[in-house]
């Protein structure tokens, strides 16, 4: 009996210890961010610029303006949770061979751009890149697309604003719905910082809305896109068979979906 108490002592202290750490390195987990220098010179086939915002509490974010030679529209990319934009400018640049602009930013603490990150400033920012597109742009030519992560920033911008249309590429219910999944044995609840509530703003859109998700996704499963597609009568839901979260893109079926939804609502 001894031995075993002893035994449950060690797996509840192993179980504490690994929330611990789980709760004091979140942001790591979540944000996997890699950094560039300011001076960090970013080389592309296609013609860019660098664009960058100012915001209140100090932070300076920066995003890349990728040129069309003769724009239809701007699609406003907001990325997933890894890397920066020396890794999704490459990823972003077959939209422009479709005929569009390309503004895709980089969060908080990611590439070049700094500040602190809380949820309520970094959805702040991504209406603010919305203002900013609207400078070149008219509403009614701006596509907002989201992937994964970045796809709870493009919802809410399109429930505060009314673009064009809505993509958005294998997002969550909630960040909650996502670390429940890989994370089961933990009480979420208490575990978060961050929250991101995608289906609190998804009923909000008002423009075309569609989702894009790979059947095999082991990431952000299938079934959030689902329940989403419960929330609002707008969405178009469209799947990629075999489709992963990462390799949609190599997937004919994808850009296919991608000429499809661009050139219908040109």
């Amino acid at each position: 009996m001894r031995m075993l108490i002893k035994l449950l002592l060690v797996l509840l202290a192993i179980y504490v210890i690994a929330f611990g750490l789980l709760y004091s390195f979140q942001e790591s987990l979540i944000f996997q961010a890699d950094t560039l220098e300011q001076d960090y010179r970013f080389n592309f086939d296609t013609p860019f610029e660098e664009r960058t915002i100012k915001r209140k509490d100090g932070a300076h974010l920066h995003g890349l303006h990728f040129k069309a030679a003769e724009p239809q529209g701007l699609i406003l990319y907001f990325h997933g949770n890894a890397g920066d934009l020396s890794r999704w400018g490459e990823v972003v640049e077959p939209f422009v061979n479709h005929g569009y602009d390309v503004l895709v930013i980089d969060y908080r603490g990611y590439g070049k751009s700094t500040g602190k990150r809380k949820e309520s400033l970094m959805y702040e920012d991504a209406v603010q890149w919305y203002e900013l597109a609207l400078q070149d742009f008219n509403a009614d030519s701006i596509t907002v697309y989201g992937r994964s992560l970045g796809c709870t920033f493009a919802i809410y911008v399109a429930s505060k604003r009314n673009p064009q249309q809505l993509i958005l590429e294998t997002p969550f219910y909630s960040l909650k719905s996502v670390v429940k999944n890989t994370y089961a044995v933990f009480p979420v609840k208490n575990l978060l910082k961050f929250n991101f509530p995608s289906h609190e703003y998804i009923p909000q859109v008002v423009c075309p809305i569609t989702i894009i998700h790979g059947t095999e996704d082991d990431v952000v499963p299938i079934e959030n896109s689902r329940r989403l597609i419960e929330l609002n009568p707008l969405i178009d839901f469209k799947t990629i068979p075999n489709g992963e979260h990462n390799d949609l893109a190599s997937f004919e079926e994808y850009w296919k979906l991608i000429r499809e939804i661009l050139d219908v609502r040109v």
